[in-house]
């Protein structure tokens, strides 16, 4: 069994469709894919039924934009009830989080000499209800200033770059409660990635577990090293969580992480089931 458990559609910042997206998978010979679109449930419906069609389990999924100490750490929840009030509220502050900052961000590119609009962002945006800096990437990629969404957070969109615009997140323990309000299980996306080993450490992950219940880690990713998914698996294992892989497949959007680039193993897939059933949550 071949199982991919974060993806990304044009509901959030990846290039397909969740139909689209589903395809590919098929075509990938994955068996499983979870639908995690950045703070949104909006492709979950078109993925299932794609799914049911196509021969590809969809496990209901978002990433959700929290922080630890400023710092930006992405959660992953699988299994909620997308219609979970406090879950839902919260997601729709992020989400305007996310947008609200643009036209700010658009006006320090002008100020550096970089003319772009805010429709230059909403056309190439396509009505996702997660607007956000892949969206202001990819109008720069359209206005020839960079080649891909790489370089334009690497020059201009990163934190500590000249367009950057800090955006509301709710913190890292409060996303967790709220995924574990809504029936889901709460898995920590790419904990060690972009200097996340600082933030991200076994004492403070215990105290997740005991304080919170966290019940996962990501390791399998393309922004660990070999050396990041050994020490993480090892640590995971010891702590009792549910140790993840996956391609965080973006589309066109991230060039170098193609359908099943990194997969979780079906032990791990089978004990993430478990605990959804468990919290009442959506089984696959």
């Amino acid at each position: 069994m071949r199982i991919d458990l974060h993806t990304h559609s044009r509901v959030s910042d990846g290039t397909d469709t969740p139909t689209t997206l589903v395809m590919k998978a098929f075509q990938a010979d994955l068996d499983v894919i979870a639908l995690t679109d950045h703070d949104t449930f909006g492709g979950i419906l078109e993925a299932q039924e794609a799914g049911k069609r196509i021969g590809v389990k969809v496990v209901c999924g978002l990433e959700m934009s929290t922080e630890v100490e400023g710092r930006a750490v992405h959660l992953l929840g699988y299994g909620c009830d997308t219609y979970n009030r406090d879950l839902g509220e919260e997601l729709g502050r992020i989400r305007h989080g996310r947008s609200a900052r643009l036209p700010q961000m658009v006006q320090k590119l002008n100020e550096c000499g970089l003319e772009l609009t805010m429709d230059d962002v909403t056309r190439v945006a396509m009505g996702s209800p997660a607007m956000g800096r892949p969206h202001v990437a990819d109008a720069l990629v359209e206005k020839g200033y960079v080649a891909d969404r790489d370089e334009a957070f690497t020059e201009w969109l990163a934190e500590d770059r000249p367009g950057y615009v800090k955006r509301y997140a709710c913190s890292l323990e409060r996303g967790i409660e709220l995924i574990h309000g809504a029936k889901g299980v709460a898995v920590i996306a790419h904990p060690w990635a972009r200097r996340g080993r600082e933030v991200i450490d076994a004492p403070y992950l215990q105290q997740l577990i005991d304080t919170y219940g966290l019940e996962g880690i990501e390791v399998d990713h393309p922004d660990h090293d070999d050396e990041s998914r050994a020490l993480l698996f090892e640590m995971g294992g010891r702590l009792g969580l549910v140790r993840t892989g996956s391609s965080d497949y973006h589309g066109l959007g991230k060039k170098n992480n193609p359908l099943g680039a990194h997969l979780t193993r079906k032990s791990a897939f089978r004990d993430l089931m478990a605990r959804i059933k468990r919290r009442g949550g959506q089984i696959v």
